[in-house]
C-alpha cells in the first residue's frame, strides 16, 4: 500500500511550498455526512493561527496591558465588548453580541493540540485534523471521520465535485460527499509571480498573504500588481462582495443540515497575523461573524436548537505583540462554540494568567486542556458516542478529563 498524502507533501510536490499556504484561499472545502441521529454537528477550521488573546481578551488580568499595550491595546477601554468584566469581545465579533446574550455563544481559553514547540502551520493543522497526541504515528484518516466510522448506518449525503482539495479532518473510510465553492480567483501573470514569492518560506510574508488571501476569498476581491524599480506591490482593487465566499459555504452548509446531513466541515482563512493584525484580524473576525450568523439564519430554529458549532485553530500566538504590529506563531489559543445546543454565554477553560512565570516558554498562553477534549465531550453530548471509544479510537491518546458541560 502505498504511503498517505500529507498536505506537506501534497503542497511540496505541486511546487506550492511555503508556511502561508498552509491557510490558502485556494482549498475551501466543505465536507458533509448524513447520519442516523436528529442533532447537527460544524466544524470549521481556522488556518493560520487564531490570537485568542485578540479575539476574547483577557483584559482583567493584571499582566495583559503590557503585553498588548501597543497597537493591539484590548479591553472596553480600547472598543472591546465587555463579556464577564474579566474577558472583553473583539470588537470585529460585535455582530455575534446577539448569540451571546442568548446564550448560543461560548468560548474556551487556554486549550491546544499536544503540539509543542516547532509552531509549523502544516504539523499544527495534521495533529489537529488528524486528531491524534503525536504526528506520524501512522494515523491515516482524520478524527470526524472516524467518530462516523463509529456509528452505524452512515450515509454520503449528495456529492459535489466543484473546487479543490479536500478537508483531512473527514478523510477515511466512512461515506462523505464533497463540495467547494468556485475558488474564483483570477490572477495575472505579474500576480502569479508574486504569489510564487510569497510561497518562500518567510515569516515577514505571512501577513501580506493572509491578506490576499482576505481579498481573494469574498468573490468579488482582487489584486492588482505594480513593478515599481523591481519591486512588486500589491494594491486592494474590491473588497469582500455580497456574494463572498465565507457566506456561501455557511449557507450551503445550513441547507444541506436542514436536510439528511448531521456534519459539515469546512476552514476559512487569513489568520496568519504576524503584522497589521489591527486591520487584518478584525476582517478575519467579521468573516467567521458573518459566517456564523448566516448559519443560524439558515439553519432556521427549530434546526438551529440541534445544533452545536465547533471553531478550532492549530494554536494560539505569542502573548507578546511583536515589533510589526502583529503577533507570532505560539501554542495557548482559543476554542468558539455556537448553537442552539450549546450552553453559551460563557468564558470557560483553566485561565492560566499571563505574568511571566506563567507563559509557556515565557512566550505564549500556557495551554491548560487539550482541545480535543471539549471537541469529545460535544460528541459524547450529541451523538452519546463511548467514552473508552472517544479516548481511544477517536482522539488517540487522549484524557477526557471532567465534563465542561459545553451543551445544554
Amino acid at each position: 500500500m502505498s504511503e498517505p498524502l500529507s498536505r506537506r507533501k501534497f503542497l511540496t510536490r505541486s511546487g506550492l511550498i511555503g508556511c502561508s499556504l498552509a491557510a490558502s484561499p485556494l482549498m475551501t472545502p466543505i465536507s458533509f455526512a448524513a447520519a442516523p441521529w436528529d442533532t447537527r454537528l460544524v466544524v470549521i477550521i481556522l488556518r493560520g493561527g487564531l490570537d485568542g488573546l485578540d479575539a476574547v481578551q483577557p483584559y482583567g488580568d493584571p499582566a495583559y496591558a503590557a503585553l498588548r499595550g501597543k497597537t493591539l491595546a484590548g479591553g472596553p477601554r480600547s472598543g472591546a465588548l465587555d463579556l464577564d468584566g474579566y474577558f472583553a469581545l473583539h470588537p470585529g465579533m460585535a455582530s455575534l453580541m446577539p448569540m451571546w446574550t442568548a446564550g448560543e455563544l461560548g468560548f474556551v481559553h487556554a486549550v491546544s493540540t499536544p503540539y509543542r514547540d516547532k509552531r509549523s502551520h502544516f504539523d499544527g493543522q495534521d495533529l489537529l485534523e488528524a486528531g491524534t497526541d503525536r504526528l506520524g504515528d501512522g494515523v491515516r484518516d482524520g478524527w470526524l471521520n472516524r467518530m462516523l466510522q463509529s456509528v452505524p448506518g452512515v450515509q454520503a449525503d449528495t456529492a459535489y465535485a466543484i473546487g479543490r482539495g479536500d478537508m483531512q479532518l473527514l478523510k477515511g473510510t466512512a461515506p462523505v460527499a464533497n463540495w467547494s465553492p468556485e475558488a474564483d480567483l483570477s490572477l495575472s501573470p505579474q500576480a502569479e509571480r508574486l504569489m510564487d514569492l510569497l510561497m518562500q518560506d518567510d515569516p515577514e510574508m505571512h501577513a501580506a498573504l493572509a491578506e490576499a488571501q482576505l481579498l481573494s476569498d469574498g468573490g468579488s476581491g482582487g489584486m492588482v500588481m505594480a513593478d515599481d524599480g523591481g519591486e512588486m506591490m500589491m494594491a486592494q482593487m474590491q473588497k469582500a462582495g455580497k456574494g463572498a465566499t465565507h457566506r456561501k459555504i455557511a449557507r450551503f452548509a445550513a441547507k444541506r443540515l436542514r436536510k439528511d446531513a448531521r456534519v459539515a466541515a469546512f476552514s476559512l482563512n487569513g489568520w496568519d497575523t504576524h503584522q497589521a493584525q489591527e486591520r487584518n484580524l478584525t476582517r478575519a473576525l467579521e468573516r467567521l461573524s458573518e459566517t456564523l450568523v448566516t448559519l443560524k439564519d439558515t439553519l432556521t430554529g427549530p434546526i438551529w436548537k440541534k445544533t452545536a458549532v465547533v471553531v478550532m485553530t492549530e494554536f494560539g500566538r505569542t502573548a507578546r505583540e511583536n515589533g510589526t504590529g502583529g503577533t507570532d506563531h505560539g501554542t495557548g489559543g482559543l476554542m468558539i462554540t455556537a448553537g442552539g445546543a450549546v450552553r453559551g454565554g460563557r468564558v470557560i477553560g483553566d485561565w492560566p494568567g499571563l505574568e511571566s512565570g506563567a507563559l509557556y516558554e515565557d512566550r505564549d498562553l500556557m495551554p491548560t486542556r487539550d482541545v480535543r477534549a471539549h471537541a469529545a465531550w460535544i460528541m459524547r453530548g450529541l451523538i452519546g458516542l463511548d467514552k473508552t471509544l472517544l479516548e481511544r479510537d477517536i482522539f488517540p491518546g487522549l484524557d477526557l478529563g471532567a465534563d465542561p458541560r459545553l451543551l445544554l
